[in-house]
């Protein structure tokens, strides 16, 4: 795995990034960071030679197969929106307002297209915020909470904010960590690679984000997620009875854990 930057999973914590990044190398992925490609020679299917300007110096990797991961753009161009009078923001995107409308009177735009996080969920929930608008109820998609996971082994999840988020904003927060060797679920099933951590606001007991590196990440998220909607203070989830045994059971020593 090649990346271009200095860190894996640049949007993740510095200790996210690192955990993820041994545990690729634990199962015998070779992760070369802040690399520059220089070339690539081959086809892919048969063989492909790769050619790389790092920090050590040039290095050349041979495989079968090269898979690009360069982001997304929007497909917006060329296609006659400006005939509709739908125009587009300066990266590409479908121009809307707060409830999703574009310039065109009538016509409304959801999903990636729109500029919205680039998840399936998130696209649901657009099509949501334009069908409840067309019904006559004031909409939009401003202040959501959005969770995401990656779907590696162990899988990745997070919920609001992160200590990179934190430290940027200027918000003074309380964190608290949890290995996965403490989840009493995860040495049932012997996965106990990663860790679990919350950020707490320093000045009352919101819960502001929720990081999770381990196996069934993306449902215990959930639970930390509806937390936050209703507004529930971390000690509602320190002090619930939560099934024994499940991942989700790791809540209640995490947020025990919180420093006063």
């Amino acid at each position: 795995m090649v990346q271009q930057g200095p860190q894996l999973l640049a949007r993740e914590d510095p200790d996210v990034a690192e955990a993820v990044r041994a545990i690729f190398e634990e199962n015998g992925i070779d992760v070369i960071l802040g690399a520059e490609t220089q070339g690539v020679e081959g086809r892919s299917g048969n063989r492909v030679r790769l050619r790389l300007k790092t920090a050590g110096g040039e290095r050349a990797i041979e495989g079968s197969d090269v898979l690009v991961a360069a982001g997304r753009t929007p497909n917006t161009t060329g296609i006659g929106l400006e005939l509709a009078g739908i125009e587009l923001d300066p990266r590409g995107f479908v121009k809307v307002d707060e409830r999703l409308q574009t310039t065109a009177r009538g016509v409304w735009a959801i999903g990636e297209c729109a500029g919205s996080p680039q998840f399936t969920h998130v696209a649901f929930d657009d099509f949501r915020v334009v069908r409840d608008n067309l019904a006559g109820k004031a909409r939009t998609p401003r202040d959501r909470l959005v969770p995401y996971c990656a779907f590696i082994d162990p899988e990745l999840g997070r919920v609001g904010l992160g200590e990179t988020d934190v430290r940027r904003l200027g918000i003074e927060v309380r964190v608290t960590k949890l290995p996965m060797t403490s989840v009493l679920r995860a040495r049932t099933v012997g996965e106990t690679r990663g860790f679990l951590k919350a950020l707490i606001d320093a000045q009352s007991d919101r819960i502001l984000g929720f990081t999770m590196l381990g196996a069934g990440a993306g449902e215990v998220i959930a639970v930390v997620q509806t937390a936050m909607l209703a507004g529930l203070p971390y000690t509602a989830l320190r002090d619930a009875i939560l099934t024994h045994p499940t991942m989700a059971e790791g809540l209640n020593v995490l947020f025990a854990n919180v420093p006063t």
